[in-house]
């Protein structure tokens, strides 16, 4: 089977081209740009779209050479795990697929997944493959730009520093300080209450700051990039 998934966020989308189980391809697009010329021009046997953001897709779709299955994923997909979560339909379609995936890597294990892009979110699907639900917080440039945004002079923080200090000596530090070491903290104590809450936690993490909290996480956590894609891959296998 070879198949295409996308993945389209708050910001952009991203697609995988997989053959059977293997991720053979990946980039990112613009939604309103639709996929690179040289991933429309190819045929697939299925695709799946996850959308949060309620786009462009009927653009995509048509872009698309399927001669099978287009799946758009929604509350009434069925799934490879059982869904917990109290208002499925308001779920957000990449969370549920980074859970899919985490429960595929680690079966029987009781698993967080962390998705940090635009917002960080907190999933967590327990050893019995039931997803329960989790947490959505703001991201690390979403709070940059609130407060350039909601206050008169502080400035707007642009990329992410990996050694930032603790005590800033600028307004510059500060905001650097109070953003990054606050969210760190702020990641690692809810990965901290997880642990309490249940044995044997994996901890994932994925999306486009991952990177960043990789570094400078205590806990010990797997980082998977192409959580995302996978689980959708996932999905449509479970659906085709």
């Amino acid at each position: 089977m070879r198949s295409i998934v996308l993945d389209i966020g708050n910001t952009g989308g991203k697609y995988g081209i997989f053959e059977k189980d293997a991720l053979v391809s990946q980039g990112n697009f613009k939604e309103q740009e639709g996929l690179p010329q040289q991933v429309a021009a190819q045929s697939f046997d299925h695709a799946i779209i996850a959308s949060v953001s309620g786009g462009a897709v009927e653009h995509i779709k048509a872009g698309l050479s399927v001669s099978g299955s287009i799946i758009e994923l929604s509350a009434q997909t069925a799934l490879p795990v059982s869904n917990d979560y109290k208002t499925p339909e308001t779920l957000g379609a990449d969370r549920i697929a980074a859970a899919v995936a985490a429960n595929y890597f680690f079966p029987d294990r009781n698993c967080l997944t962390i998705d940090a892009g635009t917002a960080i979110t907190y999933d967590f699907i327990n050893a019995q493959g039931h997803y329960q639900g989790g947490g959505i917080a703001p991201g690390i440039q979403m709070k940059f730009k609130a407060l350039h945004n909601f206050t008169g002079r502080l400035p707007l923080v642009q990329g992410i520093k990996e050694n930032f200090p603790l005590v800033g000596q600028t307004t510059q530090e500060s905001l650097e300080s109070g953003v990054l070491a606050g969210t760190v903290a702020e990641v690692e104590g809810i990965i901290q209450a997880y642990r309490q809450k249940t044995d044997h936690l994996v901890v994932i993490l994925c999306g486009g700051d991952a990177g960043f909290f990789e570094s400078n996480i205590k806990h010990p956590i797997f980082v998977i990039p192409e959580l995302v894609l996978i689980g959708l891959q996932r999905i449509l296998k479970h659906n085709v």
